[in-house]
């Protein structure tokens, strides 16, 4: 027979580790999840109210000093029309604007020429400068002499006197006139001290208006976070009620996020009761196990006409009956302890099975016993070897003990996770009315044939401790078909 495949999984170890890392990175354990929820939600929208204030009142300041800088170009526009050279230099015309021909009144105009030493030779100037004189910082001319008719602007807050002193707004270009061979800085400027008012106010405004919305997101994410994390809440009381013992298990339907977890935890209980169940059972097999023996040996032991040379041997044989009985028992209970734990090791189901058959042919040579078993190779038991080596091992050997000559075996997959095993045998058979008593402890259909009885409890308490499930029906060879589902490993 061929050899199935073995399932590989990720270690455990790497799972934990993986786990602590997001832990560490989520935060330290033992802090309010509630807290938590409202505080990275508070640093985003304080982040965001932050970036939109920053990028409102930079874009209200931009589209305002926009605005000052058309102006600006306008009015050096007009001076250049207005300007004539003539022989002794140039002259300026009147301007049309009355906001130059009035001393200080927040619009100039000045002409400038380099000077042969590095500075600014003043050709001209408004009457509004009242004799004052536009600053132009060192490297303008420089920078305007690389790009003729390209306007420059920049703020200066220090070119006038008190009590006039104004902050402006200036733009300065280098242009040529014809006529003269030196280009000629054109230097208007404009007082700002509305526009930064303006800017000042929109940004008090924006800066409330945002305060008052993040406090008002603050306050809605607060209450969302209380709505939203209610249901955890009255989980939480629902488990701590079950603790105390007021209820058995949990009751209320929850929202989809958190209903699986509920399902979980009830399952959990039902797996604690199913636990206490069963050690309670494997009591019951115990004690109804012993009982026997232990009825032959006082009654020997009472009996005044009895053998009293042979009384040894009887109590030899019945200890050692009850000493297999308390080591099967044993052997259940550690089976049991392993598939409630459900430790993850997966086991080769034909292996388990080919040892098995070619052992029990062994021991039911007498009869000529054939076993027939298929079974795909990479077909693997989701549990210990040992606990698939006695529910298998149970069934087949029953199935030896009850048939005529033939045994057949098949197993595979169901697509769902699990796979099914049928042992099928040609023997008599079993009337459908004590199908289901078969499964009890103890049970015997006949007392003439030996065995304690409890082999296909112990098959049906090993597969419904790992999920499963052992049905009994009747078998196309003629006798008795054992349909079993079981865990299966995942390709």
């Amino acid at each position: 027979m061929s050899q199935p495949a073995v399932v590989e999984t990720k270690p455990a170890e790497a799972e934990a580790r993986d786990g602590a890392s997001w832990g560490r990175w989520v935060g330290r354990p033992g802090r309010s999840l509630t807290r938590r929820l409202i505080w990275l939600a508070s640093a985003w929208i304080l982040l965001a109210l932050v970036l939109a204030g920053w990028g409102l009142t930079t874009q209200y300041q931009e589209s305002a000093l926009r605005r000052l800088g058309d102006e600006l170009s306008m009015t050096i526009d007009d001076v250049l029309l207005a300007t004539r050279v003539e022989p002794d230099g140039v002259r300026v015309e009147e301007i049309k604007d009355a906001r130059t021909l009035r001393g200080l009144s927040g619009k100039y105009w000045m002409l400038a020429e380099r000077a042969p030493g590095g500075g600014l030779n003043v050709l001209a100037r408004s009457p509004s400068l009242s004799g004052e004189t536009l600053a132009v910082p060192a490297d303008v001319p420089g920078r305007l002499a690389g790009s003729l008719g390209v306007m420059i602007t920049y703020n200066d807050d220090g070119i006038l006197r008190p009590p006039s002193h104004q902050p402006l707004r200036i733009g300065a270009s280098m242009k040529t006139l014809t006529g003269r061979a030196q280009p000629v800085i054109f230097v208007a400027g404009i007082d700002r001290s509305l526009i930064d008012e303006d800017a000042k106010q929109f940004a008090t405004f924006t800066w409330i208006a945002l305060l008052l919305l993040g406090l008002g997101l603050v306050a809605a994410v607060f209450i969302q976070v209380q709505i939203g994390l209610r249901p955890l809440f009255e989980l939480r009381n629902e488990i701590a009620d079950v603790r105390r013992g007021k209820a058995a298990r949990i009751a209320r339907s929850y929202p989809l996020e958190i209903q699986p977890l509920a399902e979980q935890v009830n399952r959990l209980l039902d797996h604690n009761q199913e636990v206490v169940e069963r050690q309670r059972t494997h009591v019951g097999n115990l004690a109804h196990a012993l009982k026997t023996p232990l009825s032959v040996m006082l009654a020997e032991a009472a009996d005044p006409k009895g053998d009293r040379p042979g009384l040894a041997g009887i109590v030899q044989r019945q200890t050692e009956v009850m000493k297999g009985q308390v080591d099967h028992h044993l052997r259940r209970a550690r089976a049991a302890a392993r598939a409630a734990h459900g430790l993850g090791e997966t086991t080769p189901v034909g292996e388990v099975v080919d040892e098995l058959a070619v052992m029990l042919e062994r021991v039911f040579q007498s009869k000529d016993v054939e076993i027939d078993w298929r079974a795909p190779d990479t077909l693997a038991f989701l549990g210990e070897r040992q606990d698939l080596q006695e529910i298998l091992g149970n069934l087949i050997e029953n199935a030896c003990k009850w048939c005529r000559r033939r045994v057949r075996i098949s197993a595979g997959p169901n697509g769902l996770g699990s796979m099914v095993v049928v042992v099928e045998d040609d023997g008599p058979g079993l009337p459908e009315d004590q199908r289901e008593g078969a499964l009890k402890r103890g049970a015997r259909m006949d007392e003439a044939a030996p065995g304690s009885g409890l082999g296909l409890s112990i098959v049906d308490d090993l597969t419904r401790a790992y999920g499963g499930r052992l049905t009994l029906a009747a078998s196309d060879m003629g006798g008795l078909k054992a349909v079993l589902e079981l865990p299966a490993a995942s390709d």
